[in-house]
């Protein structure tokens, strides 16, 4: 009688002791956004990445993040999480330590840059890039670009101000108080040490002056304009790794950079970067690593000798490969997408008046999505028209449309289990479409027709876009026919 009464008071502590087993077995997750937000998920001890991923696009409301990854401070750099891995992989002991209680800090960062903010499909994911942009652009070091940064500050107030208001005036006092007046802090848009060179008094004189020129431009039109000269920026559009130049050197003097089309090498020299060598991705034979040691061989015209640095241990070394890895992939991915977007940039500049571009988005969204950036996902097509000509009443317009899924290429071997791995960088020969019937309404595009409404295409028809494009420009510059 006593046994099945000390069963029954078990049974009834029974759901508190689970409560309490399942609570030591959940960890708390605090990802920080670029606009200093942030969010908050709980996962079980054995969760991996990209658990916390879903749940971050959960909590955004998007599809997908296309161009950002989620990353860890280790050794006081930025590493982005393999989502496959386990997340106690990169807490190490703390994590299995840790409670529900205690958050654990994962950043959303930047991962790959992009050559054009309409290749970012979405508007929220969008804002979260140009955010992080003007973070940069506030500590960039490029002294030899100063133009540029009041370049970046005028169309930044367009985005976030809106049109400079004008004021009619003829009494010397009023010109002189438009002409200082504080509609901003130079503090919120130029890096310290060109506020220090040229004084606020300057900036607050001249940048105004370029703000008004945007007049009439929209803020998503001043966001992409933003985005764009952005890329021009030495050090905007890169993720810097520290190097060694020995392997028991003590100082990382060396910032290895991942870029928009390829990597640079820089040394820093007295707090100030010095450019050692820039390699495109055709410019790059291989990248090695061996442990902590870090070969990157140039092709043999450069006449460049290999190229050896350590990093802080293996593991970083194997998140450094991955990542340069996947950028060449969305490197290659969206390159003719990159093109297809300047060529029409380069027609519409061409025109003297307004005149809307059909832009198929659906592709851009295809080209983006690899194994290493997204999981599993809905693939929309849409038919965007815009104008790079400013005026008061252009707006944007986006449709989307569901569509087949793009198939992955696993264009590089897995560094999972690898500890030593070569990456060989080839560019891909390009192919020409043999049909040029497919797309019949490139060629009224190019003819400077008026296109009304939406156009939705096939995705066998979207895939021969590019090169259409490329031989109808072609064939008619050797007939000696505008393109116009």
């Amino acid at each position: 009688m006593k046994g099945q009464e000390e069963n029954i008071y078990a049974g009834l502590r029974r759901p508190e002791a689970n409560v309490a087993v399942k609570m030591k077995q959940r960890r708390q997750v605090c990802i920080l956004l670029p606009n200093k937000q942030h969010l908050d998920c709980t996962v079980t001890v054995k969760a991996c990445g990209q658990e916390v991923l879903n749940s971050v696009l959960k909590q955004l409301g998007v599809s997908e993040l296309q161009v950002f990854g989620l990353a860890v401070l280790r050794d006081n750099e930025y590493l982005f999480l393999d989502l496959d891995q386990k997340l106690s992989k990169y807490f190490g002991k703390r994590w299995s330590r840790g409670t529900a209680s205690v958050p654990f800090i994962v950043f959303l960062r930047i991962q790959y840059y992009a050559e054009s903010g309409q290749l970012i499909l979405s508007s929220k994911v969008q804002q979260l890039y140009y955010t992080e942009l003007r973070q940069k652009v506030l500590r960039s070091q490029s002294h030899h670009q100063e133009a540029l940064y009041f370049q970046l500050a005028a169309f930044a107030l367009q985005a976030e101000v809106g049109d400079l208001e004008q004021r009619e005036g003829s009494d010397e006092e009023e010109r002189l108080e438009r002409k200082h007046r504080h509609y901003f802090l130079p503090e919120d848009y130029f890096p310290s040490w060109l506020i220090k060179r040229r004084g606020r008094d300057y900036l607050l004189q001249h940048c105004p002056v370029l703000h008004g020129e945007l007049r009439g431009a929209t803020r998503s039109q001043a966001v992409l304009q933003f985005i764009k000269e952005t890329s021009s920026l030495q050090d905007g559009p890169v993720t810097f790794y520290r190097m060694r130049q020995e392997r028991k050197g003590r100082k990382s003097s060396i910032l290895f950079g991942v870029t928009l089309k390829g990597v640079c090498i820089n040394q820093e020299v007295e707090g100030k970067l010095c450019l050692l060598f820039d390699f495109s991705w055709s410019d790059v034979d291989r990248l090695t690593f061996q442990g902590s040691r870090f070969e990157v061989t140039a092709v043999g015209s450069l006449c460049v000798p290999k190229l050896v640095y350590y990093t802080h241990s293996a593991f970083h070394s194997k998140h450094v490969l991955k990542h340069l890895r996947d950028s060449h992939r969305l490197h290659i991915d969206t390159r003719d997408a990159v093109n297809y977007i300047q060529q029409l940039e380069d027609m519409q500049a061409s025109q003297c008046h307004k005149e809307a571009y059909i832009c198929d988005t659906a592709n851009l969204r295809q080209r983006l999505q690899s194994s290493s950036l997204t999981s599993s996902m809905s693939d929309c097509s849409a038919a965007v028209e815009t104008s790079l000509a400013w005026s008061k009443e252009e707006e944007e317009d986006e449709e989307e449309d569901a569509i087949g899924q793009l198939r992955r290429q696993n264009m590089f071997p897995d560094v999972a289990d690898l500890h030593e791995l070569e990456l060989c960088v080839d560019e891909p020969e390009e192919t020409f479409v043999d049909n040029p019937a497919e797309v019949p309404w490139l060629a009224e595009l190019l003819r400077g027709a008026s296109v009304n409404g939406h156009l939705v295409l096939t995705s066998s028809d979207w895939a021969a876009v590019t090169m259409e494009m490329k031989q109808v420009l072609r064939t008619r510059a050797d007939e000696g026919l505008s393109v116009d």
